[in-house]
């Protein structure tokens, strides 16, 4: 499996994490990775103004280690994004109180 690939089943786990352990069901969010896949939805939501309402759900739950902006902040996934696009993700994370591992 390529990364890409592997980056799009990751998006969809952190999907599933978000409805087991938080009850939330975030259908645009599983929308928009099956019709772009994971790499895509990933980068069109960093370029996004603001805070979507997911990232802003999974704050409310204290949840945002299983959020997107995490998950491309790890390693290898970071790989597959620019400077700026890390940048974006590391700074929502923080202005929300996280820390990015």
């Amino acid at each position: 499996m390529n990364l890409e690939a592997a980056f799009h089943k990751e998006m969809l786990d952190i999907y599933e994490r978000a409805n087991t352990e938080c009850n939330y069901v975030a259908t645009r969010f599983l929308q928009m990775v099956g019709r772009l896949g994971g790499l895509v939805a990933a980068k069109q939501l960093l370029a996004s103004e603001g805070f979507s309402e997911g990232l802003t759900r999974l704050w409310e739950e204290g949840r945002l280690d299983i959020s997107m902006e995490a998950l491309v902040l790890q390693d290898p996934w970071r790989k597959l994004f620019t400077v700026e696009e890390l940048e974006i993700a590391r700074q929502r994370l923080t202005e929300l109180g996280y820390t990015p591992k």
